[in-house]
């Protein structure tokens, strides 16, 4: 058997294999709410063969939605979908995990075919949060840097969230801590300018990431993992780099964290980063063997030899993926039979299964 396809134990669950959907913004939620859309994407993609099915960053408050289309769980309203998606989900043998998300100043901008702007008052749009008044955009209108109340209310937001997430049916929760989100801003000095004890030293700037997940742990079944998205790096001098993340690891291993899903990027605009495959995964490496933390891999992986050999290099311990798997929801189905594995049919599919072409 591949190592791709290798069963692997995280905490009380065994995936059955070692692709993880990754989550991937849909922007097609009405006021948070989670609809067929999302039972036909995320449901197809457990048919497909995917161990773990990630659902999309879903905002734990309205303000702190990325768009007015992303997915919600802010309220008690918004678990019955859900809780069907999810079930889906389990029907299908695989897993179910939701990225739990708060845009901070990135938030109240377009969706991005509807031109990835930020939306103004006049049409729309609501007031931005931050660790500091920092515009994301020049364009932007300044965010408001939260105050402890403020802070205190994102906390209180991301437990709150993750009850209704364990309601919902989730066998996995993720923090998104990465792509220049509210937490992800708390943890760079580019984004993070306070003077209190949320900004200047690296242990003030990790201190709401800390918080949160102490917050969301007691939510959670003792069963599930928990989950946390990093951006490895700014990619800018001066941002949040490696050395910091796998400093970050160390701090997330002592917490009891899972897993962290490496990935980089989206703080600021006007950066170069070396778009190439794989070029996230070494700094997945990094963090899991100077940490011994277990790691996800994501970012243009594309091949079933490419996950296979970041797996045998001992580089990561799940892959992430997202393009291909939106280019073939049964893209799991393909690889098993390019590394030599039997690919997991369900009995509605068998007919197609290699070799039963009569």
């Amino acid at each position: 058997m591949s190592l791709l396809f290798s069963p692997l134990p995280v905490k009380g669950l065994l995936l059955k294999n070692r692709i993880v959907v990754s989550p991937m913004c849909q922007y097609s939620a009405e006021d948070g709410f989670a609809n067929d859309w999302h039972l036909v994407h995320l449901g197809s993609r457990a048919v497909g063969g995917a161990a773990l099915i990630l659902s999309e960053a879903t905002a734990i408050s309205s303000e702190g939605r990325i768009s007015p289309d992303d997915l919600g769980i802010w309220k008690e309203e918004h678990i019955a979908k859900l809780k069907q998606i999810t079930d889906f989900i389990h029907r299908q043998h695989a897993y179910a995990g939701i990225q739990l998300a708060h845009a901070g100043r990135k938030a109240s901008t377009r969706a991005p075919w509807k031109g990835n702007v930020q939306i103004g008052r006049a049409e729309g749009g609501w007031p931005t949060v931050a660790p500091s008044a920092i515009a994301y955009r020049e364009a932007d209108e300044l965010p408001l840097a939260l105050d402890k109340q403020g802070i205190e209310k994102v906390i209180a937001d991301f437990a709150m969230a993750a009850g209704r997430a364990v309601a919902a049916g989730y066998d996995v929760i993720e923090l998104h801590a990465a792509h220049g989100y509210l937490l992800h801003q708390f943890l760079s000095p580019l984004s993070n300018q306070r003077t209190d004890e949320y900004g200047g030293s690296f242990d003030n700037r990790t201190r709401l990431l800390l918080e949160v997940i102490d917050a969301v742990q007691p939510k959670m079944k003792a069963h599930m993992p928990l989950f946390v998205r990093i951006s490895a790096t700014d990619w800018a001098d001066g941002g949040w780099d490696i050395d910091q993340s796998v400093a970050l690891a160390g701090l997330l291993a002592d917490k009891g964290v899972d897993l962290i899903d490496v990935s980089t990027g989206g703080l600021v605009t006007g950066v170069r980063i070396p778009l190439e495959p794989g070029y996230q995964v070494p700094f997945a490496e990094r963090i899991r063997k100077e940490t011994g933390m277990m790691t996800g891999a994501v970012g243009l992986i594309n091949s079933a030899q490419q996950a296979e050999q970041i797996l045998e290099d001992e580089q990561a311990d799940l892959v992430l993926m997202a393009r291909e798997l939106l280019r073939d929801p049964y893209f799991p189905l393909r690889a098993a039979v390019q590394l030599g594995d039997e690919p997991a049919y369900l009995p509605q599919y068998e007919r197609a299964k290699p070799g039963r072409e009569k």
